[in-house]
């Protein structure tokens, strides 16, 4: 029995940079930490004597023989993309701290969590960068899914990093050394709640690809900021700084795609803006899903109020990453 803890992101700054048809001629960049909140994949080699060869179970329950009848993509696909050629029964078991397709990254941390959960389970142990890599050639040359670089490199490495994209394909993470009194300071002052809604992200980063080109000036401001953020939280500056920056890069990406906000997420935001909020961005391609507001604490009691009709949900940064938390050979 193997079992895989793999943490969701919350990205600050830079994404939409790192598409491949962005970074591939521009380089980019991404700020981004993940947080307490994981996908948790269980997998075991399954008995000889059930009547079924494979079973998955996650919003269905998947009793099947062969991996061909397997309709979860990302597991049919998946087994095939490691090997998995009907040496083996398996059973894989699916839960999540969040839901699916609402901006934390979920499929590249359930991408990232299968990878290492199987590998695992054939005896393989990857690095986090070959994690990293498995689980973005998998999800765009596999998959073909509309996604960027950004989420599987959080979810693999954990913490709070910069990852740079560079024009010749290859990727550096770069992890945020900061006072521990700093990172508290910036946890205290950062709300997500949950809209209620989701949406399949891939439509909304197509639009974004496809227009990529057209929205070259966006994009380098974007990059710009990644580094102007580290700058703010390393620095002295009041870290009010960090959530005015923030705001300016929601404006920044609502230009990127007509998808990315709507009059919904416009009110909510606004209503933030309006009870205390310095700044804050719907989280993930866009459209809906969770939102994360910087407020300062004294604050943060009126915001809660004036939003008590959604989700709040309470969190701490997490610097793992992808682990293994159970692992035994036994059948």
């Amino acid at each position: 029995m193997i079992i895989s803890k793999t943490p969701y992101r919350v990205s600050f700054f830079g994404g939409g940079t790192d598409y491949p048809a962005w970074y591939r001629k521009h380089g980019g960049a991404v700020l981004s930490t993940t947080i307490d909140k994981y996908c948790y994949i269980s997998c075991r080699v399954l008995p000889r004597f059930f009547d079924h060869k494979y079973r998955v179970v996650w919003s269905h329950i998947e009793n099947v023989a062969t991996i061909s009848e397997i309709l979860h993509p990302a597991v049919r696909e998946g087994l095939r993309y490691l090997g998995v050629n009907g040496e083996m029964g398996l059973e894989i078991h699916h839960q999540g701290d969040l839901p699916a397709r609402a901006g934390m990254g979920s499929s590249s941390a359930f991408a990232v969590g299968l990878i290492k959960a199987i590998t695992a389970l054939k005896g393989r142990m990857l690095d986090k960068h070959q994690l990293a890599m498995a689980a973005i050639d998998f999800e765009q040359n596999v998959l073909k899914e509309n996604v960027g670089s950004q989420d599987q490199m959080a979810a693999a490495y954990g913490g709070f990093n910069i990852f740079r994209f560079n024009p010749d394909g290859s990727i550096k993470a770069e992890p945020i050394t900061l006072p521990q009194a700093r990172i508290r300071e910036l946890e205290s002052h950062l709300l997500m709640l949950y809209t209620g809604t989701s949406r399949l992200s891939t439509e909304i980063a197509g639009e974004i690809i496809g227009q990529v080109e057209r929205r070259e000036e966006v994009l380098l401001q974007m990059r710009q900021m990644v580094d102007q953020a580290v700058e703010i939280l390393s620095g002295s500056v009041p870290i009010l700084e960090f959530g005015r920056l923030l705001n300016r890069s929601w404006r920044l990406k609502q230009r990127l795609a007509d998808k990315i906000s709507n009059p919904t997420i416009d009110r909510i935001y606004q209503k933030a803006l309006d009870n205390g909020a310095v700044g804050g961005k719907l989280l993930g391609a866009g459209g809906a899903g969770f939102m994360i507001f910087f407020v300062p604490p004294e604050k943060r009691r009126r915001l809660q109020q004036a939003l008590e009709g959604y989700l709040q949900v309470p969190f701490r940064f997490e610097t793992q990453g992808a682990t293994l938390i159970h692992y035994s050979n036994e059948e």
